[in-house]
């Protein structure tokens, strides 16, 4: 019989493991250089449409909606089917954070790893593969919709005595630190603009752990399982 982990560290991508306003603002870029930055701007448009109604962002949805809108000779635009490339192919492993691997390696030293991420089922697993993070995890991820909502088939799936979730979202944090309670320990990475929006992290109680950057956490020593 397996015996279960006394933890299980469950870990974000998105301005976590990986800088993803950098990857935005990549695309900002050759959306204007493409198109100019008045067409540019309808894909953002749809791109916050899609994530209000979604949940999530969706980068190939919001480029659909983008060819939507164009005109029937606009739909034969080769620039279109170049920009799909832009994102299939995109480089994310130049876009992890200095030290995510090495953290990863660290953290599968004291118990399990998994990436624990939002997204939708094509771009985000893609996204993770392509930045070398499937690999790191030996293939362990979970891509849901408000995973906060999901700890039931993440304890399912990684059954633990304890857990430890890492995230740029103090949001997210607090969500699950109400469903988990002691279970939990909260660890907010201060990455990226969602970390650093002091006004919207105010409505939430401080997490468990904060640290500057991912590659901090090589230097705590979690209780091994």
């Amino acid at each position: 019989m397996t015996q279960t982990p006394a933890t299980v560290f469950l870990i974000d991508v998105d301005n976590t493991l990986l800088d993803n306003d950098r990857v935005i603002a990549d695309l900002h870029e050759r959306l204007d250089q493409a198109f100019g930055a008045e067409i540019a701007s309808r894909y953002w448009t749809g791109f916050e449409q899609l994530r209000d109604e979604l949940g999530y962002v969706d980068y190939l949805g919001a480029l659909q909606r983008f060819r939507a809108g164009a005109s029937r000779g606009g739909m034969s635009d080769p620039r279109l089917l170049r920009m799909s490339e832009f994102l299939i192919d995109y480089p994310f492993a130049d876009r992890l954070y200095p030290g995510a691997l090495e953290t990863l390696k660290h953290l599968r030293r004291h118990g399990p790893t998994v990436i624990l991420s939002d997204g939708d089922v094509v771009f985000q697993p893609r996204k993770v593969q392509r930045s070398g993070l499937w690999e790191a995890t030996e293939g362990q991820v979970l891509v849901y919709v408000h995973k906060e909502e999901m700890l039931d088939l993440v304890e399912q799936q990684h059954p633990a005595r304890h857990y430890v979730m890492i995230d740029d979202k103090l949001r997210i944090l607090s969500a699950m630190k109400t469903i988990w309670g002691p279970r939990l320990t909260t660890v907010f990475v201060r990455q990226g603009h969602y970390a650093l929006d002091a006004g919207a992290n105010a409505a939430y109680a401080p997490a468990d752990i904060t640290v500057e950057r991912i590659s901090d956490l090589i230097n705590f020593d979690f209780p091994s399982t």
